[in-house]
């Protein structure tokens, strides 16, 4: 005795088969033109641009992986050539300190929100666009597949709609011929059989042709509804989707145009940091070669002075420093040109701005001045009001001698 699962699966088998076969029967009658197909010109449009969203979609997501791919090599280019940055800046070439911050993790800064480190500024750019962009456009095309599945089922159940509806016109056709034929084989009969035997025959042809008949109209009603509830729903539903590409599409762009904007911002921070270290570099490297000119030049003067005068005592600072002018702050050195803004972090130093022109004093107490500092007074306020009580002390490399 067969087992009942394997009977069930076989009979199902053997309809699919059945199924199968008169769908493609039907479609051969209908190519030549010896039946006619269900048309439907509106929903053939509908089916040609979802399948025109799709693939626009699936491109989408597919150059934006792509752009996430190429986000994450950037990333790794750019670490690299940190590192290489960090590994050939010199200890003693300026900026040291300031080069290693930019290579190294901010904690400090992330930590009172001024600025993050490059790695963390590009980790944020590739997860934001793959949680915010790529997440919502995945979503978006996860619907896809289902609707696709139910636009091919729909065009399968209207074959079988198109092959009852045949079908059952042709039985009408024929109904007449069959009742005919009934007719027939019975006056045949008349002369073998009893008459009792005559009408019995003839109503159980009747009967089978009858049965064929419903059994053909219902198969009809059962076809056309199961067509029309998925054409219905598919009716309804594709329009909307066709609509919300814009939304979608507006989202995925906006969002990776927003995440841009903040990223390139940021990063232009320490691309300005870099660049202010590069250039400080530089014009520390000029100074160092005027300053190397200028002594070789007073080591001169000062052998060809002490040739003539080996023996004198140096005057007094004052008479040096004051000398025969007398529009020159008392204890006055010589004038310096500001190079780069200093932003004065105590009330005892002087705020300095490109171009400023500084007049460098003597201190008071020469123990009190540090090495790389100058005391001085800005030349406008010293010609304006002739005191120097805004005096202040100010980086000697933020400035270049004149």
């Amino acid at each position: 005795m067969a087992e009942p699962g394997k009977g069930v699966t076989a009979g199902k088998l053997a309809i699919n088969v059945q199924k199968r076969l008169t769908r493609a029967q039907e479609k051969v009658m209908q190519k030549l033109g010896k039946a006619d197909e269900t048309r439907d010109a509106a929903f053939e449009e509908m089916v040609s641009n979802f399948n025109k969203q799709m693939t626009e979609g699936t491109k989408l997501q597919k150059d934006l992986k792509a752009y996430l791919t190429a986000v994450k090599t950037m990333h790794d280019a750019s670490r690299r050539l940190q590192d290489c940055l960090a590994d050939m800046y010199e200890p003693d070439w300026f900026g040291k300190e300031e080069m290693d911050t930019l290579a190294e993790e901010m904690i400090e800064k992330e930590m009172d929100n001024n600025l993050e480190d490059t790695d963390t500024l590009w980790l944020d750019y590739h997860q934001n666009i793959a949680d915010k962009s790529l997440s919502s456009l995945d979503t978006y095309l996860a619907q896809f597949p289902d609707i696709k599945a139910r636009i091919a089922k729909r065009d399968r159940k209207m074959v079988d709609f198109d092959s009852a509806r045949h079908h059952f016109a042709s039985l009408q056709k024929g109904k007449k011929k069959d009742e005919a034929k009934v007719a027939k084989p019975a006056a045949l009969l008349e002369m073998a059989a009893p008459s009792w035997a005559q009408g019995l025959i003839s109503a159980h042809q009747v009967a089978q042709t009858n049965l064929s008949y419903n059994q053909a109209e219902e198969d009809l009603g059962r076809a056309q509804k199961i067509f029309e509830e998925l054409n219905v729903e598919l009716q309804d539903e594709l329009p909307v989707l066709w609509e919300n590409r814009v939304g979608v599409y507006v989202n995925s762009f906006q969002s990776l145009a927003g995440q841009q904007e903040k990223f390139h911002r940021e990063m232009g921070k320490l691309s300005q940091n870099l660049n202010d270290i590069m250039t400080k570099l530089e014009e520390q490297r000029e100074l160092k070669k005027g300053g190397t000119a200028a002594a070789k030049t007073g080591d001169g003067a000062k052998s060809e002075e002490a040739n003539h005068s080996e023996s004198a005592s140096p005057p007094p600072k004052s008479a040096v420093t004051n000398g025969a002018d007398g529009d020159l702050p008392p204890g006055f050195i010589y004038k310096v040109k500001v190079i780069h803004d200093y932003a004065a972090t105590d009330g005892d130093e002087l705020e300095l701005k490109i171009g400023d022109t500084v007049l460098a004093l003597a201190f008071d107490n020469p123990d009190e001045q540090d090495d790389g500092w100058l005391l001085g007074v800005q030349e406008s306020h010293w010609l304006q009001n002739k005191d120097i009580s805004a005096k202040g002390v100010f980086p000697e490399n933020f400035t270049q001698k004149v």
